[in-house]
C-alpha cells in the first residue's frame, strides 16, 4: 500500500455498531433479497436504459437508486435544490458504499470509484455499465491520467460525482478533501455541487450501522444494514460553486469542504482571487498535494467534540 493513500482512523469495531432496534431475521433476509433482485434488474436493464434520452434516463436511474436504498429499510430525506442540469462536479463526504446509490437517487451522474469495486459481485458489473470512472488509488502515477479523464467527461457534458476524502469515514468526523479532482472542474469550467450525506437514528444521532470503514467486509456491512431498524438517509444539497469563483484547486476544495462540514453555505470562504480565464496556466495535479492528509489521526475521538466518555461505548460511531 502506498504511503500517500488516503486513510481514516475509523474502524468497524469503534464506528460500525448499531445500538438501536433491529428487525427480525425474516425481514432482514427479505431486504437482502429485494436488494439483490434490484441489482440483477439493474444489470439486465442498464444497456437499454443507456439508449434513452438524458431526461428519461435520469428519471429511471433516480427511481432505481432510491428503490435500492429503500430496499434496505432507509427512507430518504432531501434538503435543498440541485440547481440547473448539465455538466458539473458533485463532491460529497464519504461514509458508506450506500453513498453511491444515495447520490444517484438525487443527482444521477458518473461515479469516480476505486478500482477494487470492479471485483464486487454484481455491484462491480453494474458500476461499469453505469459508466463509472475507476481510479487506482495505490498508484500515484495514475492520478494525472485520472484527472484528465475527469476533465474530458466534464467537457463532454457529463455530471461526475467524486468523494474527495479518498476513504470512508464514520460520519461523525470527516477527512480532509484531496484537491486533485477539483482541478478538472477548473479546467472544464463547470460548477461544483457540494453534497452532505448523513445517516441518522430517530433521535438524530449518527447511525453506525451504515458506516463502511476500515477492513469491514462487504458482506458484514450488508447484513448490518439489513438488520438495522430506524436508520434514515439524509441528502443536503448545498448551493453550487460557480465556475470562475476560485483560481486554485486548494481554494475550491476548501470552499466545498467548508460547506459540507458545516452544512451551511454561509461558511464558504471568500475566494482569494478569481480565475483569470481559459488561458491561465493550471497547477499540475499532485497526489499528495503537499499537505498532511496522508497521516491519519490517532483517533477521531481526539478530533470531534462528542458526548462524555461515560455515555459512549466501543460500538458507538467515533
Amino acid at each position: 500500500m502506498s504511503v500517500w493513500l488516503p486513510t481514516s482512523p475509523c474502524t468497524p469495531q469503534d464506528c460500525a455498531g448499531h445500538d438501536g432496534h433491529t428487525v427480525g431475521l425474516p425481514r432482514a433476509v427479505l431486504r437482502l433479497t429485494a436488494a439483490a433482485a434490484l441489482i440483477l434488474f439493474g444489470i439486465l436493464g442498464a444497456p437499454p436504459v443507456r439508449l434513452l434520452p438524458a431526461g428519461p434516463r435520469h428519471t429511471v436511474i433516480r427511481a432505481w437508486s432510491a428503490a435500492l436504498v429503500r430496499a434496505f429499510g432507509l427512507p430518504i430525506t432531501v434538503h435543498g435544490s440541485a440547481g440547473g442540469a448539465g455538466a458539473g462536479l458533485v463532491v460529497a463526504n464519504h461514509v458508506s458504499w450506500l453513498d453511491i446509490p444515495l447520490v444517484a437517487a438525487v443527482l444521477p451522474s458518473r461515479m469516480l470509484a476505486k478500482s477494487e469495486i470492479r471485483a464486487w459481485p454484481g455491484l462491480g458489473r453494474l458500476a461499469e455499465q453505469a459508466g463509472a470512472l475507476f481510479i487506482e488509488r495505490d498508484r500515484i502515477r495514475a492520478l494525472p491520467g485520472t484527472v484528465a479523464t475527469l476533465t474530458r467527461a466534464l467537457l463532454a457534458g457529463d455530471r461526475v460525482t467524486v468523494f474527495p476524502e479518498g476513504s470512508t469515514w464514520c460520519g461523525r468526523a470527516q477527512g480532509p478533501f484531496r484537491r486533485a479532482a477539483f482541478r478538472s472542474a477548473i479546467d472544464a469550467r463547470v460548477p461544483v455541487q457540494p453534497v452532505r450525506l448523513d445517516y441518522r437514528l430517530p433521535g438524530g444521532d449518527t447511525a453506525g450501522a451504515a458506516c463502511f470503514v476500515g477492513d469491514d467486509p462487504l458482506t458484514a456491512s450488508l447484513w448490518r444494514i439489513a438488520r438495522a431498524r430506524g436508520v434514515r438517509a439524509e441528502v443536503r444539497l448545498l448551493p453550487r460553486i460557480p465556475p470562475g469563483r476560485y483560481a486554485h484547486r486548494r481554494d475550491l476544495a476548501a470552499a466545498a469542504q467548508a460547506a459540507i462540514t458545516s452544512g451551511d453555505p454561509a461558511s464558504v470562504p471568500t475566494p482569494s482571487s478569481p480565475l483569470p480565464g481559459p488561458s491561465a496556466q493550471p497547477d499540475p495535479p499532485s497526489a499528495t498535494d503537499r499537505d498532511s492528509a496522508n497521516r491519519p489521526s490517532a483517533s477521531v475521538h481526539h478530533r470531534v467534540s462528542s458526548s462524555p466518555a461515560a455515555a459512549s461505548s466501543v460500538r458507538t460511531p467515533s
